[in-house]
């Protein structure tokens, strides 16, 4: 769990021009730079930035006890880079991004669909200069098809990719997942795509367009349930908590509050209905086996449940836990980031900042775990434009650094 400076990452010396706001496109490039690539983060200075720069109400403080243009969604999402205040609607901006993507092995932006070719700065016109570049574009709803000049937004996403259709109450409205995960996943597979290009990259010295939709993104992790549709032709419906494939796997109340239960073969239900004292239920072929159990799953429920109210959350999961049925709590947020799990797998990183309030922030840690190539947390978000004159006389210089 190392990040010692002198420990070299899996992608130093690799250089990453950064020409994304908002989520989708910083989650890409932030995970680059936890891995040790060199990130320059290009923002607008008529607008102030990354529009996430505002996105409050909270942010890290400054020393006079002003907010500072560090909001938490910025800092979520910003770690390991550097910011230039570049406009890239004038011809210096255009003429000073061309010239740091010369140098550059991979570009990432998150414009509408041929929103850069004005500029001169489009995949078409960047790759014809620079064969090698590696050019990831991200979109809303992709470079074809009948969306493409819709804008796509997190939520969106998750209206049309069918997320939201199954998720929350039977009897409530369709819901979002509560973070933003449509612009998390197509970040990540962002990230991978990138990393597929180089490799081809290295063996060919051939580079290639990569581009991605935070629709199609969302549409690929429909997983099972997605299946689910394409196998029967029936459409998925909400069950809130539950499990569409497996029973019992829910959220259960006990006496004091709720906890989590995943019984996930037939064993487990067994030994699950032993502790509730509801053998009878155990052995029942109408409950013997999982596709059992789904047939006659509002059955199964009302044993289940009313035997469970007897019981605290502290002693179910310790009986659970004794005869190894996967069982858990539901924690808040702040539950599970205090955790001793949380502390013993660096969940929670802090990171000194110049110019902040007590000197320091806590940042979400990368969860990758590497033998020889720790991630490094070597630079915390960037105010805006902070590395403006640095990057310009060290990046466009005739001999870059290594």
């Amino acid at each position: 769990m190392t990040d010692a400076s002198d420990t070299p990452g899996a992608l130093d010396g690799l250089f990453v021009l950064d020409l994304t706001r908002i989520l989708a496109g910083p989650t890409a490039t932030q995970l680059l730079g936890d891995m040790g690539a060199t990130v320059i983060k290009v923002e607008n200075p008529k607008t102030g930035g990354d529009d996430t720069r505002g996105w409050g109400p909270n942010y890290a403080k400054n020393e006079d006890g002003s907010a500072s243009d560090l909001s938490a969604y910025f800092m979520s999402s910003n770690r390991n880079k550097r910011s230039i205040a570049v406009d890239i609607a004038t011809d210096e901006g255009q003429d000073t991004v061309r010239r740091l993507a010369a140098r550059a092995d991979v570009v990432v932006e998150n414009f509408k669909p041929d929103g850069l070719v004005k500029y001169g700065l489009d995949h078409a016109t960047l790759r014809a200069a620079h064969p090698s570049l590696v050019y990831c574009s991200i979109s809303g709803y992709g470079q074809t098809g009948p969306n493409r000049d819709k804008p796509g937004y997190d939520l969106m996403a998750q209206g049309f990719s069918g997320i939201m259709s199954i998720t929350g109450d039977p009897d409530g409205v369709p819901t979002k997942v509560g973070v933003g995960i449509a612009d998390v996943m197509c970040g990540m597979y962002a990230t991978i795509g990138i990393l597929t290009a180089l490799r081809h990259r290295d063996k060919t010295g051939e580079g290639q367009h990569v581009e991605l939709a935070l629709i199609d993104a969302s549409m690929a992790w429909l997983i099972n349930e997605g299946l689910n549709y394409l196998s029967s032709g029936a459409l998925p419906q909400r069950r809130g908590n539950a499990h569409p494939n497996i029973v019992p796997y829910d959220t259960f109340e006990v006496s004091d509050g709720h906890f989590l239960l995943a019984v996930g073969n037939d064993a487990q239900f067994t030994r699950f209905c032993d502790v509730l004292g509801l053998e009878e239920v155990g052995a029942s072929p109408d409950f013997k086996t999982n596709m059992d159990r789904i047939a006659h799953r509002d059955a199964l429920m009302a044993h289940i449940r009313p035997a469970l109210l007897t019981w605290t959350k502290a002693g179910i999961l310790d009986a659970l836990r004794r005869v190894k049925v996967p069982a858990g709590p539901i924690n808040t947020i702040g539950e599970a980031l205090r955790s001793e799990q949380a502390k013993a797998r660096g969940t929670v990183r802090t990171m000194p900042a110049k110019g902040i309030a007590g000197g320091e922030i806590q940042l979400l840690g990368n969860p990758l775990k590497f033998s020889a190539t720790p991630v490094k947390y070597q630079r915390p978000p960037p105010r805006f434009g902070q590395d403006t004159d640095e990057v310009l006389a060290t990046w466009l210089s005739e001999k870059p650094p290594e």
